[in-house]
C-alpha cells in the first residue's frame, strides 16, 4: 500500500495541485514533534490570510499585557480598509465594534478590513516578536490586505484591486505576481504553522485566558468546506484559519476528535488554475487533512 505521503500526493495530483502539508499531535508546548506527517513541510509558502493567526496572537498579546483594552470601541467605515467579500467590506454603513469583535470577524469570516484595523494598531514589530519568540525563524510577515493589494496593482498594472483580482483569476492571462512567490510576500512553512497551532493549544504563546479566546474564535470559522470537509462527524472539533489568493488555497486546523489528543494540521496548496470556485483543490485540503490525521490516530508509530 502506498505510504500516508504518497497518498497525499496524489491526492494534490488529481485535483490539479500541488501541496505542502504537516500534521503532529499536540503533546506539549510547541508540539514536539515524536510523530508527524510531512510533506514538503519544511518549504516555504505563501501565508495568504493564514497571516491572520500570528496578528491574532500579537493583538491577544495586547490584550494579556493591558496595554489595550479588549472592549474599547472602535469606530469602522466600510471603505476606509481593504476591498472583500467578507465581513466589515461588504456593508454599507459605519459600525462600532470593540476590539475583540474585530478580531472574531477577522478570523470567522477572514474580514480584511478587521485585519487591517488590528494590524494598524498593534504593528508589524510585535507581529515579528511572536514570530520570535515562538521560534518561528523562517516566517514573516510583510504586511496586511491593502499591501497585497497595491503589490497586485503594481504587478498586473490593474487601474483598481478590483481589476488586479479580476486579472488574477483570467486563466488566459500568464500572470508573475509578487503576490505568489513567498520571496516577497507573507510566508511561512507547514512545520512552522503546526507549531504556532500547538503553542495556542498548550497556553504557551500568551496567558491562558487568551489562548482559550483564540481557540473559540478559530472554531467559529464558518468555511467547511477545506479541512472541516475531511471530518464530517459529530463530535469532531476543527478550529482553524483559511488563506485564499488567486491559485493559492491554504488551511492550518487542529482536529480533536472525543478522547484524543488534538493534531495540528496544515495544508498549503498551489493550484494549476486560478478560478474563484475550484471545489476539487478545496476538497482535496480536506482529504489531504484527513489522511494525515487518520495516520496519526492509527497506532502505527
Amino acid at each position: 500500500m502506498p505510504s500516508v505521503e504518497q497518498r497525499i500526493r496524489d491526492t494534490l495530483r488529481y485535483a490539479g495541485a500541488t501541496g505542502w502539508v504537516h500534521a503532529v499531535p499536540i503533546t506539549g508546548a510547541g508540539g514536539r514533534e515524536v510523530r508527524e506527517v510531512a510533506v514538503g513541510a519544511n518549504d516555504l509558502v505563501v501565508m495568504a490570510s493564514v497571516y491572520k493567526l500570528p496578528l491574532l496572537v500579537a493583538l491577544c498579546g495586547r490584550f494579556a499585557d493591558g496595554t489595550l483594552d479588549p472592549a474599547a470601541p472602535v469606530r469602522v467605515h466600510p471603505g476606509s480598509g481593504s476591498p472583500g467579500p467578507t465581513g466589515i467590506a461588504a456593508f454599507l454603513d459605519p459600525v462600532t465594534l470593540s476590539w475583540r469583535d474585530l478580531a472574531a470577524s477577522m478570523i470567522a469570516v477572514s474580514d480584511n478590513v478587521a485585519a487591517d484595523m488590528i494590524l494598524g494598531e498593534v504593528g508589524l514589530d510585535a507581529v515579528r516578536s511572536v514570530l520570535a519568540e515562538c521560534g518561528l525563524s523562517r516566517t514573516k510577515v510583510v504586511g496586511g490586505p491593502a499591501d497585497v493589494e497595491a503589490a497586485l496593482v503594481r504587478d498586473t498594472g490593474a487601474a483598481s484591486a478590483a481589476e488586479a483580482f479580476a486579472l488574477l483569476g483570467d486563466n488566459d492571462a500568464a500572470l508573475t505576481v509578487s503576490a505568489y512567490d513567498p520571496a516577497f510576500a507573507s510566508a511561512t512553512t507547514a512545520r512552522e504553522m503546526t507549531r504556532l497551532l500547538a503553542h495556542i493549544w498548550s497556553d504557551t504563546v500568551v496567558d491562558a485566558k487568551w489562548c482559550a479566546f483564540m481557540r473559540r474564535l478559530l472554531g467559529l470559522q464558518v468555511w467547511p468546506h477545506r479541512v472541516r470537509a475531511g471530518f464530517p462527524y459529530a463530535g469532531v472539533e476543527v478550529a482553524g484559519k483559511t488563506g485564499t489568493i488567486g491559485a493559492i488555497r491554504n488551511e492550518v486546523a487542529v482536529v480533536t476528535f472525543p478522547g484524543e489528543t488534538p493534531i495540528a494540521v496544515a495544508v498549503f496548496t498551489f493550484a494549476a488554475r486560478a478560478d474563484a470556485f475550484l471545489p476539487a483543490a478545496d476538497a482535496a485540503i480536506g482529504e489531504c487533512a484527513r489522511l494525515a490525521v487518520t495516520e496519526l490516530r492509527s497506532g502505527r508509530w
